[in-house]
């Protein structure tokens, strides 16, 4: 469609650094968007060195198909990187989950200890969570995006009968996979790529939450790695805060703000958006920034946990055995019954609160329980370790996936 001199000379002008964005964004104000500002300053630069090469610049295209395209490139290659840190967070949990798939603690509903877990199940439920993300992100980078070429209203007709070639070659060149229509209007794909970020934000901001929660003074089970002046504070010398969790949180939530705005620009008018489209150029290049910078965060958190598995331990036993609560009715069950023993064991629970002693104490002054419970038999259900239930096989199943999906 161009001579081969003029799309050589047009080519060796386009150069990225004899422009000048912040020149280039100003005078695109004027047209609603930067492509009109930059075809004239290529236009420029082409005329200095042939006038029929430059009747040939942004032949056919229209400034929504430079702007979308180049999204697509930029999509591209920041979920590269994107995914790069969260092959690093699976790794890195994977580790976590082998390495303490024997570590108990404190399971926590409603941020009140319920049973005994084990931090190497967290860890695989982080894993699982970051893998599914991953996923998601995978299948956007390899079948979401387009190029975008369409001319003024989706029909290339200024091309004539070569707009399906030239597209097919546009695409190739690019290296983005061709369209099946121009999507000047239908942003599914926008769409798509929100959507996986704001998963992968919530993963992240769930991994961070619970760091946070679990590096509190009180709490002490996990700190994150130190570093030069990291997490201090101007005021309070002894400070380590979980800084890199919190910036993870802070920057997931903004990722997920903006891709509510990029899902929301999903209907545009006609051949052309009067604004949705618009709206979407800043929270598009402000969420991959956000969720990339979240997921480097949480990586580094991951890769240099500190895990505490003594002060797990002691935070077991602050509730003096209620822990095994449930563990003692289900024993007791076997002679008195569901109901009764859930009843017994209820109450010597709400002594144990009101005296200050232990669950120990309280079933082996009720004869009720202490009749068909031993001390041995008590002993053995107050065991922590008597009560994991299934989280060695669900960490061995979290590794299997792991494996599966990275190739290991």
């Amino acid at each position: 469609m161009i001579p081969p001199e003029a799309a050589g000379t047009i080519a060796s002008c386009c150069d990225a650094e004899r422009f000048d964005p912040e020149e280039i964004g100003r005078a695109g104000r004027a047209a609603g968007n930067p492509v009109p500002a930059l075809v004239k300053a290529l236009t420029a630069a082409v005329r200095e060195v042939s006038e029929e090469a430059a009747r040939h610049v942004h032949r056919g295209a229209t400034s929504q198909d430079v702007t979308d395209t180049a999204a697509m490139l930029v999509c591209g290659r920041a979920l590269d990187l994107i995914l790069a840190e969260v092959d690093g967070i699976a790794a890195a949990c994977a580790a976590l989950a082998d390495g303490h798939r024997g570590t108990v603690m404190p399971g926590r509903t409603l941020l009140q200890q319920a049973l005994p877990v084990t931090f190497g199940l967290k860890a695989a439920g982080w894993l699982v969570s970051a893998l599914e993300a991953r996923r998601r992100l995978l299948d956007v980078r390899s079948n979401g995006l387009a190029a975008q070429l369409g001319g003024a209203a989706g029909t290339l007709a200024s091309l004539g009968d070569s707009g399906p070639a030239v597209l097919e070659e546009f695409a190739l060149e690019l290296g983005l996979p061709e369209p099946i229509v121009p999507w000047h209007t239908d942003r599914t794909r926008v769409h798509g790529i929100a959507d996986a970020l704001s998963l992968l934000a919530g993963v992240l901001e769930k991994v961070s939450e619970d760091v946070v929660l679990m590096a509190q003074t009180e709490v002490g089970e996990v700190a994150e790695p130190a570093g030069e002046g990291r997490g201090g504070s101007s005021t309070l010398p002894h400070k380590r805060n979980p800084i890199l969790s919190v910036t993870a949180a802070a920057s997931s939530r903004r990722a997920r703000d903006l891709a509510r705005t990029l899902q929301g620009s999903m209907v545009g008018e006609h051949e052309r958006a009067a604004g949705a489209w618009h709206a979407e150029w800043e929270a598009l290049s402000d969420a991959l920034a956000l969720a990339g910078g979240a997921a480097s965060a949480v990586r580094e958190v991951t890769e240099g946990l500190e895990v505490r598995p003594e002060r797990m331990r002691e935070n077991l036993d602050i509730t003096h055995g209620l822990l095994l609560a449930e563990n003692v009715t289900t024993v007791a069950a076997r002679e008195l019954g569901r109901l009764e023993a859930h009843e017994l064991v209820k109450a010597a629970s709400h002594r144990t609160f009101e005296n200050g002693s232990s669950l120990r104490e309280e079933i082996l002054a009720e004869p009720a329980l202490s009749d068909v419970l031993s001390p041995e038999e008590l002993d053995a259900a107050l065991d922590p370790q008597s009560y994991l239930g299934s989280a060695e096989a669900f960490v061995e199943r979290a590794l299997d996936f792991y494996r599966k999906e990275v190739g290991t």
